[in-house]
């Protein structure tokens, strides 16, 4: 079967990861390899990827919003400053995956991005000088052409986990990059491709 951008019902040829469901598709439409710049975001959607490890990413995202409930917005400060309380109401939270790891890898990770924040760095910055601050832009005819790690996510995610950044190894960091646009990894007969390139 081809892994190119099949039609849907509206004439438009998507990537063919996004199936047909309603939420992937709207996703994909207006999430997915949109450059984002915000370092609060970028924080959040680290997180989401490493709660992803081992699951479909449609799973998180029909978890998303309980996620930014159950998280507070995903602010690093709020999260950095949990304990065992937080921990135990969090795990205690269906609407979210309950994996003690990944919950205290979240905290651990709003530390560490604090701490960069007060040492006097930008963690939009820090990331997006890993591709000299514009998107790398792939021009694959299939999604079996894009690669599942990389040798800037590597690098990108051996530097995090010095930071004391968790759940961040090179697969997570390039999904983690494709998805916040760092990656334009939009086969090229899908019409995003050259929409997402334009915002860059």
């Amino acid at each position: 079967m081809s892994e190119a951008a099949p039609e849907h019902a509206d004439s438009k040829r998507r990537c063919r990861w996004c199936g047909a469901d309603p939420l992937y598709v709207a996703y994909h439409d207006t999430d997915w390899g949109v450059p984002e710049r915000d370092p609060r975001a970028l924080y959040e959607k680290l997180v989401l990827d490493g709660f992803q490890a081992g699951l479909a990413w449609i799973t998180i995202l029909r978890k998303r919003d309980a996620f930014r409930e159950a998280f507070e917005g995903f602010e690093p400060e709020r999260i950095a400053s949990y304990g065992e309380a937080d921990v135990a109401r969090l795990m205690a939270n269906a609407g979210i995956v309950r994996s003690r790891a990944k919950i205290e890898g979240a905290i651990k990770s709003a530390r560490a991005f604090l701490a960069m924040r007060d040492d006097g760095e930008d963690f939009s910055a820090y990331l997006w000088g890993f591709v000299d601050g514009k998107p790398v832009v792939n021009r694959w005819r299939s999604t079996t052409d894009a690669p599942t790690a990389s040798p800037i996510s590597e690098a990108l995610a051996k530097d995090l986990k010095r930071r004391g950044f968790t759940f961040c190894g090179p697969v997570i960091v390039y999904a983690f990059m494709q998805a916040v646009g760092m990656v334009n990894d939009h086969v090229t007969d899908c019409y995003r491709h050259s929409e997402v390139q334009a915002l860059s």
